[in-house]
């Protein structure tokens, strides 16, 4: 940490020794709270940038976050089908939602998936927007990191948009422009 107490890179560690310092606790919180600073911190991101440049940041975010958590949290070394029930596993143990495979191209390596239950949007009031750039980045960082190569994920059904379950289309990021997203 530098001496104005900013990090500016985030490593595992920063996550802490939860057990430790939290012996009474525990790991769970109220999704209330997480959701308050989310979209607190959304909001004061869109004021000072603007709300295209707060979905970038919160895509990118989510992209680091997706990457790290693979790296700590599940084993890469696995083929596809028992890394995604991991991930599967995991994200449910977690409570970050229930992950759902609807299809999966493995050759040309585009992914459409489901998170129901999401921990960003799912009881949320119809908007008629997507809110979930952190989810999109988050999933793009995961596969990103599992395979080796660089990952774009777009929200395609949202809670927040009047569906009940998030959609994600995953491809290459190679191929965004190739597919419309």
């Amino acid at each position: 940490m530098g001496t104005d107490g900013c990090c500016c890179r985030f490593n595992w560690k920063q996550v802490g020794d939860i057990a430790l310092g939290r012996p009474h606790l525990g790991p769970m919180m109220h999704l209330a709270v997480y959701r308050l600073m989310q979209y607190t911190l959304r909001e004061m991101i869109c004021r000072e940038y603007g709300h295209d440049k707060a979905s970038d940041l919160l895509r990118t975010a989510g992209l680091r976050a997706g990457e790290e958590f693979c790296a700590n949290m599940l084993n890469c070394s696995q083929d596809f089908n028992g890394f995604i029930a991991e991930l599967q596993e995991k994200l449910r143990e977690l409570g970050v939602g229930i992950l759902r495979i609807e299809k999966a191209d493995l050759e040309q390596m585009n992914f459409t998936l489901t998170v129901g239950e999401d921990l960003d949007c799912s009881g949320l009031p119809v908007t008629g927007a997507a809110v979930c750039e952190y989810d999109e980045g988050f999933i793009a960082g995961v596969l990103g990191r599992y395979t080796g190569k660089a990952f774009a994920a777009k929200e395609v059904d949202c809670w927040a948009t009047g569906d009940r379950t998030c959609r994600f289309s995953v491809t290459l990021a190679d191929q965004v422009g190739d597919n419309g997203n």
